[in-house]
């Protein structure tokens, strides 16, 4: 470890792929030194940047790049408006609160504390924006999401199952039952979305009508251990859905975790990215968060948490001051006296 001959993962497939790709195309001869052949080892740390140049492959890890999800759905959120300017049809028209003067209108969705509801509508919604507007040259089908060879009940699987996308109220139904039976939390499915895009960049797969449940089913399991300090084990998902073994999560799991290359952290920065771009999308599709107006208690509640906030940050925002020294302590400097000869 440490020396310029040390390897390591990058953290993405295709990442790791075009690193060893470079390596591979200079294999110096047994009698030649590596001075004398030229054919350095990247070190470790310079291995590592290679994300920094790279961040559009990886919005699950970097905060400064966008989210898949958020992409996929302007195409179709622009055909959408462009359809009602041509008909000349307003679009549906939502019953919108404003504030005023006298009244404040919030919802109780916050980056910390989502709304469970809206927050699952929203993932769902993300999903099925990732279905429809997938890849249309097909990538690489996994056997562990395969449907088919995996099914998650014990009714037929139907011949075009792989043909026909989902609509968001069945993606939707999925995964509210889930969260329902595990009594997971909104930050769960927030989470969950994070590992799904994150397994799609890695694994460099697609999510379709093949393989959407086992990935998402994946996800959940995935960050329910992850974020929940009371986890729900393996068989409890197998109550949940009774067809399914408790081989085949254990099995899903670990090729999860696999294909993740077991990186699971979550950075508090793209956690609320995640969130904020979700916010985005629900008012993009006329899926608004219930305002309810402030209340006196909430408003004497916000309030104190600023105030805490206030005085915990008070002293970093103090401009440090320079302490004059004292006249006492000053020291001149002193001039030799010249020699000319």
């Amino acid at each position: 470890m440490g020396n310029t001959a040390s390897c390591c993962v990058s953290s993405s497939p295709k990442l790791r792929r075009n690193a060893h790709s470079r390596l591979e195309s200079c294999r110096p001869d047994a009698d030649l030194s590596r001075e004398d052949t030229g054919c350095n080892l990247q070190h470790i740390s310079d291995r590592e940047n290679i994300d920094d140049f790279n961040m559009e492959f990886n919005p699950s890890d970097h905060p400064r790049a966008s989210t898949i999800f958020l992409s996929k759905s302007q195409t179709d959120v622009r055909e959408k408006r462009k359809s009602l300017f041509i008909n000349h049809h307003p679009p549906g028209q939502i019953a919108r609160k404003y504030s005023s003067c006298s009244t404040i209108f919030l919802d109780d969705s916050t980056v910390s504390q989502p709304n469970l509801k809206y927050t699952i509508k929203c993932v769902a919604l993300a999903i099925y924006y990732h279905i429809k507007n997938r890849d249309p040259d097909g990538r690489m089908l996994l056997d562990i999401f395969d449907e088919n060879l995996h099914p998650l009940s014990k009714s037929e699987v139907p011949p075009d199952y792989d043909k026909h996308n989902p609509e968001q109220k069945q993606i939707y139904r999925f995964v509210r039952t889930l969260f329902s039976a595990a009594q997971l939390t909104a930050e769960c499915a927030i989470v969950t979305l994070v590992y799904l895009e994150r397994l799609l960049t890695y694994a460099e797969i697609d999510i379709c009508p093949a393989n959407w449940k086992r990935i998402v089913l994946g996800a959940i399991l995935l960050a329910s251990k992850v974020w929940d300090d009371q986890a729900v084990w393996n068989v409890d998902y197998c109550q949940i859905l009774k067809d399914i073994t408790v081989e085949d999560m254990n099995e899903l799991e670990r090729q999860f975790l696999e294909l993740l290359q077991f990186n699971i952290n979550v950075p508090s920065s793209v956690y609320a990215k995640y969130y904020f771009d979700l916010r985005s999308l629900a008012e993009a599709n006329n899926l608004s968060f219930p305002l309810e107006p402030l209340s006196r208690e909430r408003a004497h509640k916000l309030e104190a948490i600023s105030r805490l906030c206030e005085d915990k940050y008070k002293d970093l925002r103090r401009p440090t001051r320079k302490r004059s020294a004292s006249a006492d302590n000053l020291t001149l400097p002193r001039w030799s006296p010249a020699i000319i000869s």
